[in-house]
Parts: C-alpha cells; structure tokens; sequence
C-alpha cells in the first residue's frame, strides 16, 4: 500500500487547547459528532416560522417562493405587515448566525472589538482555511502555517474565545464545507464574510456573502440591511446521467446569465431535477452562484436534506425540519406557474445537459467539452494541461471525492500513466478522514496525487506553484469556482478552466484540454486503446461519516477575564483608528488616481495569494491598492501618473503622496466593478489612503454595499458613456454632497487641463441610513457610538 508521508498524520497544531466534541459509535464503529450546534436558535427559527410564512402571504396576496418565505420570517421587526418591493425595497433583517474565514475575520473582529459589546449576539463562529499554503503536502504545509501565522491564529482563537465564537483551527476544514456539516439547516438565515458563503443554499438557507461591516452589525446585535432581491427561478427537469454532475449545472447557468446577470437577485432552483440531485450537489451549484453575481442560491427541503442532516449527526434538525417541511420550500403554485412568481425563469433538462469546461480568465465562458478541442484551437489555448486540481469549498465533498476516485481507480486497472501533475484539497477534516478510512486516498496516492492541507489553497492563490514565477504560458483545469487571471497561481498566462472534479480528473489522466471521455480513448502502456468508464460513486459514506478531532475549539462561558492583545510593532495585525467624518462640504479639486480598464474584480483591487499575511493590517496591505487593474491611459498595471511629480508611479505610493499632501482622490471603474470575493479590504483600503469616491459604470452587490459601510462614496455614471470624458489630468468636483438626499444625482465637475470644463451626472444607491454612515465616515462610527459603552 502507497503512504503519502505528507497526510499519513494530520495533527492539529499543538497551541490551541485540545477540545474534542462528543462522539457516539454509528456504522461498524465509524465515530461522527453528536453535537448539535445551537440546537435551541434553530427550535425557535422553526417555531415561529409556520405563523410568520402565513403572515407574509396575506400581506403579499398570494403564494410564495421558498426565497420570499425565508426573508419575510427573518424580518427585524418581526412578522410582516407590509410586501416589499423587489430590487427597490431596503429591509432590516435578522439573520441567525454569522461565519467568517480567518482572512476576512481578522478585520472583522478588529471592527467587532471597537463596538463595545461584551459577546456576540447571535452564534458566530471563524474557521482558519485561508493562511495555509500549498506547497509540499498536508502535514508539512499545516506546520509551516501554524509557524507562520501563529500570531494571527493566536489573535483570532483569543478573539473567539473572549466574545463568544466558535473557532475552527487550522487544518479543520474550509469554511463552507464545515459549516455545511454542522451549522447550516433549512429555512435559516447566515451571513458570512466570505462570498461563498452561499454554498449553505444546498441546505435550503439564504446565506449571503458581506463585508466585515456588515458581520459586524449582526454581531452587535443590530438589524442587517439588504435591498429586496429579485427572484430569479431555475426549473430542472429530468435526471443527471453518465458524466454530467451538478458542477455542470452551474457552469451551464454561468453561461447563460454572466458574471453579473445574478446581481441584486436570488436564485431559487426546483422542479424534479432538483429533487434528484444530492445535498452537497445542490451546495456546489449555489457556492458557484456568486460567479454570476447572485445575492445568493438556494433550494427547497427534501430527502437529500433530511439524508445529509442524518448523515452529518443532526438527525434532531431534520426531524424539526419534517414537521414543518410545507414551508421549507416554495409554495407548489409557485412551481406550477413559476413565470408568475419569478422576476426571470430558466429551464434545463439535465437528461441532455453535457459536461462543461468554463474558462480561461472568467468563470461565465462555458463551453461544452464536445466543443472544447475546437474552441482551444480557435482560440489559441494551450492543449497540454499541466495541472489538474480537485476539492475547494465547491467541489469537496464525499461524493466528489467518490467520483473521481472511480476515475483515478481506472489509472491503473487499464494500465494508464495520468499526464498531468494532480492534486486534492479536502473540503474538511471530517471528509479527509473519512476519505481515508475507506482508501480512497490511497488511490490517489498510486497515482502520484498530492493530497494538500483542507484549507482553500491554490483556490484562492494560496499555492506555491514551483516554475508559476517564469509566467509561461500553461494550461490547468480545476474543480473551483474562479479562474481569474493570476487567481492561482500569480501567473498571468496561467489558462484555468474550471469543470467538475470528474472531468478534471479524467483531463488530468489525459493532460489534453481536448480530451473527450464520452468519446475518445486513450493509449495505455501497452498501446491498447482504452476508454475510461463513467464516474461513480456514494452520495453519502456507506459506512458513515467519521472524524477523531474535528478541530473545534468551544469559546469561555465567561470571556471578561480573556486578554486579547495586538502588538503595536506587529507587521501582521494592527488596532483601527476610526476613520474621519465627512467635512461638511462638497468635495473640491479631487485628482484621478486610476481609470480602471474592463474587468476589475476585488483581486485586482486586493491581491490575495501572498498578501493575505496582511489582512489584519490595514496599512501593511494598502501596498496593494489596485495594483491589478488595468490603467486605461497606459494599459498597464501598477502604473498611474501622479499630478504631484508628473511622473509615474505605482498606485499605492501615488496614492500616499496625495494624502500626505492632503490631497482627495477618485478612482473611475468600468462595469461590473468589484466583482469576486467579498473582501472589505478592497473597500478599505482606498478609504484608508484617502480615496473620497469610486465612480463605475456598475458595481457587484457586496463590493458597493462595502464602499458605502467605509464612508465612502460609490457613484455609477448616470450616462455610462461618460466613463470616456474622464481624462488623466482632470480636477474633479463633487457637488450635491451639502443637500445628499435618496433618489437625487451628484454632480460630476470636469475641470480638464486645456481650461474647458464638462458636467455630469452621477447616481447612487444611498438611502437614509446609508447617507449618514457616508457623513459619519463609517457605519462602525455610529455603531460605535449607540452600542459602545
């Protein structure tokens, strides 16, 4: 038997107190967890949850979608007395829980610690899957990260343990998977500050991904505001068969709706493909639907639920579930008739729906792999596929794992040689050690996979790629979400295309992004032509779930006597300063920091990779303020014309020399701007070094909600094209801002250098509320003064 010496053991790290869940024998002795999380929360979600659905379709006049149950019974103010109108209406709500990633918590909680309260207000929990890198495998990698971030995971394990959250340690799993297995349940509401929070839709949630601001109200216990979404409704009909998988579904979707075509809306899928799909199938579809800029995704109670809920020692949940199971999913006239309850329908018949490739550079080019040979050749896209990569938080289930180990068995049972590196990111501890019991890494093992550390990894750009810093150009095909360029591995000529983790396997046995295993053979060692069989596998363990330590570290009953310290000379973590109020008066003389060229997403914004060190260090990480976008005026990166020095200069030291001179800035955007990760950084950071607007033809949801939580202001062009009358040397006024009232445009000042002048409108979103956190400088501001002491 192959041992992979790197996972052979997978201990947590020695400096965070052993505290073990309870355990019962299930299976032939398999162990899985008996701790219902906050068991009593989702009693009284469940309780109310008849009398309020029955509330909100009497004040709304007719049946309702699963989506509008879920919102109108998290109502702040509790059960409804009025309909709201969708893609207009902003709304309080109370949502049940918050998870954050170590990433993201980090700011979070350094907000969360200046609000004065002494616990969280609803459960909350951090799961530390960001700052692992992949280099060597499992157990090395957990080593070296635990070394590294020690500070950092000591910070957030104290930070848990004073206010109340539950932390995950190193190495317990990526954050949707985990929570996925212990905290989602149907019809509940979770925020989290990761945008794939939505991953939680496969258990029948509304989970929506925010900015640290916004996790931060809900932990103060404060309302959460969100405009009304737009129903989006997704029949399936028919049954997945062969080698289409529920990745497939969404990658479908990707194409048909674009990166932004979900924005401001909920994606609700039923219809009896729905029901014949898995639970961790259904969370796969909707952790892909923040590709196309959805609020979020969800699906109806049933059986793969009820399975799962079972499976994953929540049997407790899914019988409160059954009891109220009606209103857990859609009303059946919804389904009936879904183009009279929906803002937009769309139908696909999995009977026919053929496995896609999506990609390079954007995850919504979704090409049909019978079509990929051709497309590639079109295109120019490299053949030879260097790497295949499987798990993440969307694809890492035990069932994904199943299927392509039937796929990695056919290695040596038809006397293949896989063409290409492989490697494996477990979605948790729990999936890994379960995984390994039943021998399904050994399998990969034989053929020369790496089994790397259940945390994000390449995912996110946290792989240590050897050769990715001579930026060739090179293929590599991926079970993730994102394949922006430089998102893996740093390399901008990195083609990743992203499929599910049986196809990637199977492109990976042959290292040919041409390859079509419904049709192609492939020669093995003995020069036979061999055709590699359909994937198989097990929706669930037949055998259980089993974990010795799922890395769960409970917080202190009492946490007033838990020190959290931050060294003042740290290079990782730094205390916030508030940042100012508004002045009182229109902004006068701005100058252009950037025009960002096409694509700009919250990566180019924020790098990730080796930047995540940083993110509890507001200043140390503003050193990437927009070092990815694409300079309009010079098509290059990095590179702006500072109005001080008239010369050029990287953005964020352009960008410092104008606060150092007390100098205001905007920065100008195309469509879509901030799409990607909810990162706040990338909010934060022009705020930090001085930027006063960001002005777009369009945003992503999350990036604009975090503009305005900053203070800052974020303006669309009422005329998009006015995009092209911004020049690089222009002087820039806002006025509007003495009289900023909901619904009325700003006005746009162009004081070009020739001497002529040019004015234009700007819209915004800002209700009320949202105004006064722009004039207070900061919604923390004001949560700061009504909730601290």
């Amino acid at each position: 038997m192959v041992q992979n010496p790197e996972t052979k053991k997978y201990p947590f790290p020695s400096h965070f107190p052993s505290e073990k869940l309870k355990f019962a024998l299930l299976h032939k002795g398999s162990l899985i967890q008996t701790m219902v999380f906050d068991l009593d929360m989702i009693k009284a979600v469940y309780s109310r949850f008849p009398e309020r659905v029955a509330a909100a379709r009497k004040v709304v006049g007719r049946p309702l979608t699963l989506s509008e149950k879920i919102l109108y019974t998290h109502l702040w103010d509790g059960s409804a007395t009025q309909a709201y109108e969708r893609g207009n209406s902003y709304v309080d709500f109370a949502p049940d829980r918050v998870a954050m990633q170590d990433a993201t918590a980090q700011m979070a909680l350094l907000q969360f610690m200046q609000a004065g309260r002494p616990k969280v207000a609803v459960p909350s929990t951090v799961h530390c899957d960001h700052l692992i890198m992949a280099q060597v495998g499992a157990e090395t990698d957990l080593r070296m990260a635990t070394e590294e971030s020690k500070e950092v995971f000591d910070f957030l394990a104290s930070v848990s343990n004073k206010y109340g959250l539950g932390f995950w340690k190193p190495g317990a799993g990526i954050i949707h998977q985990v929570v996925l297995e212990n905290y989602a349940f149907p019809g509940g509401m979770m925020i989290g500050t990761d945008s794939h929070t939505v991953n939680a839709g496969g258990l029948g949630m509304v989970a929506i991904g925010v900015g640290g601001a916004d996790a931060c109200d809900v932990m103060a216990g404060l309302p959460w505001e969100l405009k009304f979404p737009k129903l989006i409704g997704i029949k399936l009909t028919g049954k997945l068969n062969g080698w289409a998988s529920a990745k497939d579904i969404i990658l479908k979707v990707a194409g048909i709706l674009t990166v932004k075509g979900g924005t401001g809306a909920i994606v609700e899928y039923f219809g009896e493909g729905a029901l014949s799909l898995s639970c961790t199938g259904k969370g796969t579809i909707c952790n892909m639907g923040a590709e196309i800029g959805a609020t979020t995704s969800t699906f109806g109670y049933d059986e793969s639920m009820a399975r799962y809920l079972q499976a994953t020692g929540r049997t407790d949940v899914a019988s409160m579930a059954n009891e109220i199971s009606e209103h857990l999913t859609g009303d059946p006239e919804v389904y009936s008739n879904p183009e009279l309850y929906f803002d937009k329908v769309i139908e696909i018949d999995l009977n026919t729906l053929e496995p896609h490739l999506n990609g390079p550079f954007s995850p919504d080019i979704a090409t049909p792999i019978s079509q990929m040979k051709e497309e590639a050749l079109k295109h120019g896209w490299p053949s030879k596929i260097e790497v295949g990569l499987i798990g993440s938080c969307t694809n890492s289930s035990y069932e994904d794992i199943s299927r392509a180990v039937s796929l990695a068995q056919q290695v040596s049972d038809k006397n293949l040689k896989i063409k290409s590196e492989f490697a494996i990111n477990p979605g948790s501890e729990q999936v890994r050690f379960t995984a390994e019991r039943d021998g399904y890494l050994d399998v990969f093992y034989k053929i020369g996979a790496k089994v790397f550390a259940n945390a994000c990894g390449p995912c996110i750009g946290m792989w240590n790629r050897v050769g990715a810093e001579k930026q060739e150009k090179n293929t590599i095909v991926h079970s993730f979400n994102r394949n922006f360029a430089k998102r893996a591995d740093g390399n901008p000529n990195t083609f990743a295309f992203v499929g599910s983790p049986e196809l990637v396997t199977a492109l990976a046995i042959a290292g040919d992004l041409g390859f079509n295993p419904l049709t192609d053979t492939l020669t093995n060692e003995n020069g036979e032509q061999v055709k590699l069989d359909p994937p198989t596998g097990y929706e669930l363990p037949p055998r259980g779930f089993a974990v010795e330590d799922a890395g769960f570290q409970a917080p202190a009953v009492d946490g007033s006597g838990v020190s959290v310290l931050v060294d003042p000379f740290s290079k990782r973590l730094q205390l916030l300063e508030p940042f100012p109020a508004w002045e009182g008066i229109d902004l006068i003389g701005l100058k252009l920091l950037i025009k960002a060229k096409g694509k700009c997403t919250t990566d180019h914004i924020s790098m990730a990779g080796s930047w995540l060190k940083f993110r509890g260090h507001l200043d140390n990480i503003s050193n990437n303020l927009l070092i990815g976008a694409v300079n309009y005026f010079n098509e290059k990166t990095n590179e702006v014309k500072s109005m001080i020095h008239q010369a050029y200069g990287t953005v964020p030291d352009v960008q410092r020399a104008y606060k150092a001179a007390g100098i205001g800035s905007i920065v100008v955007g195309d469509e879509n701007y901030g799409e990607g990760s909810s990162r706040e950084h990338a909010a934060m950071e022009p705020r930090h070094l001085g930027v006063k607007a960001v002005i777009v033809k369009s945003f992503a949801r999350i990036h604009e909600t975090n503009l305005k939580k900053q203070g800052m202001l974020a303006l669309t062009f009422a005329n998009p094209e006015d995009y092209d009358k911004i020049r690089e040397d222009d002087d820039i006024d806002i006025i509007g801002l003495t009289t900023f009232t909901p619904n009325i445009p700003l006005k746009i000042v162009l004081n070009h250098k020739d001497g002529t002048m040019e004015t234009i409108l700007a819209n915004h979103s800002y209700n009320e509320q949202q105004i006064e956190w722009f004039k207070a400088g900061a919604a923390l501001n004001i949560i700061r003064r009504n909730v601290g002491a």
